[in-house]
């Protein structure tokens, strides 16, 4: 009973810091300049994707990680205040920040990716997914519900109003921000990237799943699927067989359909070959 009470009175209190630093982004961060606000697309992972070619991060898009690196509201804060002062000659920010909480596709993770979008966030790359169930969920989060006569109003968006930060990252008014805060491609205008990490066994036997339910992307990564499946952490600059074979089976059912991106983590060595094999989203590991 102690414990419970104990993480209650965390989550209580990482809520709260969330808010406080949502109010403050609100407050804090500069106006775009008048090129963001033209009417072009603004996040370039979708800009690359829907021109055929593929999203790299640290070409398109800025990885900011919260699962391994501390769960901090103001580290988002700063690196999204820091991006702000990068932008290219059309008024963009030079990278498209995509965010990956630590909360995983089964917890409740809700109320940080409401967080990180007000905070002017991008994209969501949800840790752990195991199920499409949970990659619907993700969506959810991610959408406010449908305005009326929306062409996709399914699956209907939980998420809350309150978007400061992100209109002025964005350099959007709140009703230009509301009718471009959306889930890609299910809403072809939408600016929003929702990624469902493919981690575990349990995953690749429910890829099909996965794959049905209206994320933007998924990823397969090497270093907890190796985990996952009992084999230790993959050798230096390869990985074990087995977990070849994990994102051999991803990708085959991935390149089977044409709306969800097939993305991946691997070695950065590996690059060029991964791009030839298809994959699309891609981020380079390592040296």
């Amino acid at each position: 009973m102690r414990q419970r009470q104990t993480r209650r009175a965390t989550a209580g209190r990482n809520r709260i810091q969330w808010l406080v630093l949502a109010a403050a982004v609100a407050a804090g961060v500069a106006a775009a300049p008048a090129g963001a606000q033209d009417g072009g697309r603004l996040n370039k992972v979708i800009e690359a994707l829907e021109g055929g070619g593929a999203a790299i991060a640290n070409r398109e898009w800025r990885f900011v990680d919260m699962e391994h690196s501390p769960f901090s509201g103001e580290r988002v804060q700063r690196v999204l205040a820091e991006m702000n002062e990068e932008r290219d000659a059309d008024g963009r920010l030079s990278l498209t920040p995509l965010i990956r909480i630590p909360q995983d596709g089964d917890e409740d993770f809700k109320w940080a990716v409401k967080q990180v979008l007000d905070l002017g966030g991008f994209g969501i790359i949800l840790p752990h997914v195991d199920r499409g169930e949970e990659a619907v969920r993700l969506v959810q989060a991610m959408r406010y519900p449908p305005a009326r006569g929306s062409a996709a109003p399914e699956p209907r968006g939980e998420r809350g109003w309150g978007p400061g930060g992100a209109t002025r990252l964005w350099g959007l008014n709140s009703v230009e921000y509301h009718a471009r805060a959306d889930v890609w491609p299910l809403d072809p205008d939408g600016e929003l990237f929702a990624v469902a990490m493919i981690e575990s066994q349990e995953a690749v036997d429910n890829i099909q799943d996965i794959l049905a339910a209206p994320v933007s992307a998924i990823m397969v990564v090497p270093g907890d699927m190796a985990i996952d499946l009992g084999l230790g952490p993959n050798p230096p600059d390869r990985n074990h067989p087995e977990v070849d074979a994990a994102f051999q089976t991803v990708l085959e059912a991935c390149l089977a359909q044409d709306r969800v991106i097939c993305g991946l983590g691997d070695g950065a060595s590996r690059l060029q070959q991964r791009l030839d094999e298809g994959w699309r989203f891609v981020l380079p590991l390592g040296g």
